[in-house]
């Protein structure tokens, strides 16, 4: 998928010095740059982080509990019928 984006002129001359310098494109720089951005929010950028993250995830979800620690419910205090 294509996504025009703009830069300011300074921006661009430096990003293009970038990837002279580390011989890169700047689709390569901007995959970087996005990439980084989705793992500093906690959103996967591939399945393998997607399934690394959810692996994490139920390791460290809390133990079920058994029936005998649930709490019980306090007996409901409604008024009862009278037979009559």
């Amino acid at each position: 998928m294509r996504k025009l984006i703009a830069f300011d002129d300074d921006t661009f001359d430096k990003l293009t010095q970038l990837g002279r310098d580390r011989m890169a494109t700047i689709q390569e720089l901007a995959d970087e740059a996005f990439a980084d951005l989705l793992k500093k929010h906690g959103i996967p950028v591939d399945l393998k982080d997607a399934l690394r993250k959810s692996a994490a995830l139920s390791k460290t979800a809390a133990p079920k509990q058994t029936r005998s620690e649930t709490p019980r419910k306090a007996p409901s205090k409604a008024p009862r019928k009278s037979r009559s």
